[in-house]
């Protein structure tokens, strides 16, 4: 079976998300999926099977299927435009989070996604010292098994270095960290133990409630993001009629055949 495998909110190689893309012709077993996913060991894995009106999409780590990745959409349609002959504007998804349509412009890629909607909460003690810092704020990702702590610098998101064992046991939800940007309107970080991934380089699904959060505070709908990761990735961001436009580059690493059991 076809395997591509595509960096993601970026126009460089060896930066932005690495992404792993197959089309299949059928779904087969779950436990195959994520065998395979497990063996590819990236942050996610995409496989896409064409169907009435667009394309069925599912998003697995390491260790688990996910509900909403942002890096891997982006790939997949990146895939699709690029290498398998995919000609309209835009191409719709069918997911377990709904419909998500990407729309290829100017050689970018622009996601449209749904925006969560944020409720605060006290700061975790224990998540705290096993990030090793204090936020400002903690606000809970309603619909999604995320937290939002937010930071007053860039340089206080740069400077975290998490202890992974410590945080998986202090909880058992996705941390995404975030400040204002010296040369962008924010920067985040994601860190994602109780899905198998310690650190996303890209975070796609993390910005459905950093860009309502950012676009609430800074009183203006477009955003300029960065993730600080190791990789780092560029985002341009909307928040437009309760969704989340992100907009951003790809480009392919390598392509190749999977020897798919039998």
């Amino acid at each position: 079976m076809p395997i591509y495998q595509v960096d993601a909110f970026t126009t460089e190689l060896f930066r932005g998300n690495p992404a792993a893309v197959m089309p299949l012709d059928a779904w087969p077993e779950d436990h195959l999926l994520q065998a395979v996913a497990s063996e590819n060991n990236l942050s996610e894995t995409a496989y896409l099977v064409a169907g009435e009106g667009g394309y069925a999409l599912r998003w697995f780590t390491p260790e688990v299927e996910v509900d909403l990745c942002g890096h891997a959409t982006l790939a997949s349609a990146h895939v699709l435009y690029q290498h398998l002959g995919y000609a309209d504007d835009s191409v719709r998804f069918n997911t377990r989070s709904g419909d998500l349509q990407v729309r290829r412009e100017n050689g970018a890629y622009t996601l449209d996604f749904p925006a969560y909607a944020l409720a605060e909460m006290e700061v975790d003690a224990a998540v705290c010292a096993a990030l090793g810092a204090v936020p400002q704020q903690a606000l809970q990702v309603e619909g999604a098994a995320k937290r939002l702590y937010v930071f007053e610098s860039e340089e206080e998101v740069a400077a975290l270095s998490p202890d992974f064992a410590a945080l998986l046991a202090a909880c058992d939800q996705s941390i995404i960290v975030t400040a204002p940007g010296t040369s962008v309107d924010f920067v985040s970080r994601f860190f994602g133990p109780a899905v198998g991934v310690d650190e996303d380089p890209v975070t796609g699904s993390a910005h459905c409630a950093l860009v309502p959060y950012w676009a609430g505070r800074l009183g203006r709908p477009r955003l300029d993001a960065r993730q600080i990761s190791r990789r780092g990735g560029e985002l341009q961001c909307e928040l437009k009629a309760g969704r989340v436009l992100m907009t951003g580059g790809c480009v392919t690493f390598m392509q190749g055949e999977v020897h798919w059991p039998r």
